[in-house]
């Protein structure tokens, strides 16, 4: 969920050709979290239920079966707290077209997990570590343990190694770790598959204000869809408050959700770069760093 290093297709006329069914799909399968970051407003989701029921899940997963989708069960929430993370991948890997990746701060990704996740055949793990050393660890991942995350994440790039599954390592630039950098890539080059520092991203609503506002398009609605654990369909994975509902998978087809009239509107005013027309939107500053060309 960070800003893209790189830009994607910004032709002109991109943003007025949408794809028929999303290219990445992600699924809020639990609400939980054993971290506690200062940056992550994670815990100030209020929504329930705290599980996503199974009938939900296999729903948004049979009604895209055979699509090229891929499939990232998580969003505001780390994805090794559900018990049923390898269970819901297996059931995903049924569809040969399918692709499955996590994002995890590592601390619960034990070996007998690890290799359970390799064995389904997930295509991308990416870590999330924030600190080189033990003090500034602890400050930029509070509540998780250094050491076990350093030890889970080695091993399991290591035994990733020639099996298909990618790893990543991502450090999150932050004040605090801003001088060990070169510490934390020289030493994670060697065992990931890629390494990325990555800035931090500012949540919609926390604390712009309507002058914040960036009058660009958004990648966001190019080609990703994002499901609560109650099954509605969120705008953006930056939506923590629900103030950009598009649907409801357990009254919808998860395709007439994507290509839906609420969902159409949201993308054509932001393909004019209205962003101060749509609620959640209108506090959002997302890509403004970007060099956007001319035609955007």
């Amino acid at each position: 969920m960070s800003n893209p290093a790189q830009l994607p297709d910004l032709s002109p006329g991109r943003f007025r050709r949408f794809p028929t069914r999303p290219r990445y799909l992600q699924l809020e399968t639990t609400l939980a979290c054993n971290a506690a970051c200062e940056f992550c407003y994670q815990k100030e989701v209020e929504r329930g239920p705290m599980r996503m029921e199974e009938t939900v899940w296999r729903k948004i997963i049979d009604e895209t079966r055979g699509l090229g989708v891929c499939y990232r069960p998580f969003l505001q929430n780390e994805p090794l707290c559900d018990n049923r993370l390898e269970d819901i991948c297996a059931y995903i890997k049924r569809d040969p077209t399918a692709t499955v990746e996590l994002n995890t701060n590592g601390e619960l990704l034990t070996p007998e997990r690890g290799e359970r996740l390799l064995e389904i055949g997930v295509e991308l793990v990416r870590f999330s570590i924030d600190g080189f050393s033990q003090q500034v660890y602890d400050i930029t991942r509070t509540g998780v343990d250094r050491d076990r995350v350093y030890t889970n994440a080695q091993r399991f790039c290591e035994a990733a190694r020639g099996t298909g599954c990618r790893t990543e390592v991502r450090m999150i630039e932050l004040r605090a770790n801003q001088e060990e950098r070169g510490q934390y890539q020289q030493h994670w080059e060697p065992i990931a598959d890629e390494v990325q520092l990555v800035p931090l991203y500012n949540w919609p609503w926390t604390g712009q204000t309507p002058a914040d506002v960036v009058h660009r398009p958004c990648l966001k609605v190019l080609d990703e869809m994002f499901f609560y654990t109650d099954g509605r369909a969120a705008l953006c994975c930056w939506d923590v408050h629900g103030r950009g509902i598009i649907g409801d998978v357990r009254l919808e087809h998860v395709l007439e959700i994507w290509n839906g009239p609420i969902v159409g509107n949201y993308r054509e005013l932001l393909a004019q770069g209205r962003r101060e027309a749509i609620l959640l939107c209108s506090r959002c500053d997302a890509y403004g760093g970007l060099k956007w060309p001319e035609c955007c």
